[in-house]
């Protein structure tokens, strides 16, 4: 189990660092095609530094697949835990094991 502290970390930092342990990419034995990762828990999650004007500008999409259903979500409206959630999901590897390992993260406020 890795402990991690969220204080005055930048997001995409912090996300990268957690993406990396969750994949299990720091150790030797490490191969793509297997879970090797460890657990990481996350402390203090709400002391998240976000640079720049992201709060205000950055926004999220999300379409339904049905015709006109973009959802848009700006940043400012998202809890800091979903931002850092949705943040390492996209830094993992798009195949089967991404459930898996994101089943290995605990966020704690």
């Amino acid at each position: 189990m890795i402990h991690l502290d969220a204080t005055n970390q930048a997001l995409g930092r912090l996300a990268s660092q957690i993406s990396q342990y969750l994949l299990g990419k720091h150790k030797s034995e490490f191969v793509p095609y297997k879970n090797v990762g460890d657990k990481v828990e996350v402390a203090n999650v709400d002391m998240i530094k976000i640079t720049g004007n992201k709060l205000a500008q950055k926004v999220y999409y999300h379409h339904t697949l049905y015709p006109g259903h973009l959802k848009q979500t700006s940043m400012h409206k998202l809890l800091k835990s979903d931002m850092l959630k949705r943040a390492v999901w996209n830094m993992l590897p798009k195949n089967k094991l991404r459930e898996e390992r994101m089943k290995n993260l605990t966020i704690k406020l």
